[in-house]
């Protein structure tokens, strides 16, 4: 496992994530026949809330991105990218660890994953269930603790 700082994303962080993503989401999706080069970074650019971003850090190298994003009824884990040569050691496990552990008010944790993305058995082992899925993507829902 690889120890890990986090820093509050800013507006200048898009770019090189946008690209990130790109990089990460690839394999997936031209498996699923939806790769776009232009919509894969566009949906990231249109969409990215540094408010509620972190980007991820080992050995003072940027190495990905996590959104944690409460929403009224629910806490959304969103735009969690990590580089390829990152992926397999623990640093995942980590850093939804620690985003599981933010204050969610006993908002259910949700999150969509691509359709066969190896992804999906990092979250079920962390709870997450299947609420929904279409051809191309998979709505994951980790209930809240009851008190």
């Amino acid at each position: 496992m690889s120890d890990f700082a986090l820093r509050q994303a800013a507006a200048s962080d898009a770019s090189w994530v946008a690209e990130l993503r790109a990089e990460v989401m690839r394999p997936d999706l031209e498996r699923l026949g939806r790769y776009d080069p232009v919509r894969v970074r566009q949906r990231f650019l249109t969409g990215f809330r540094p408010q509620v971003a972190h980007v991820i850090a080992v050995a003072n190298a940027e190495v990905g991105l996590i959104a944690v994003r409460p929403e009224a009824d629910e806490t959304w884990i969103e735009h969690f990218y990590l580089r390829p040569d990152h992926q397999g050691r623990g640093l995942g496990e980590q850093v939804l660890r620690w985003a599981l552990e933010q204050e969610s008010e006993g908002r259910p944790f949700r999150l969509n994953v691509l359709q066969g993305s190896p992804a999906r058995r990092l979250y079920e082992r962390h709870g997450f269930v299947l609420e929904r899925e279409d051809p191309i993507d998979v709505w994951m829902v980790r209930r809240a603790a009851r008190g």
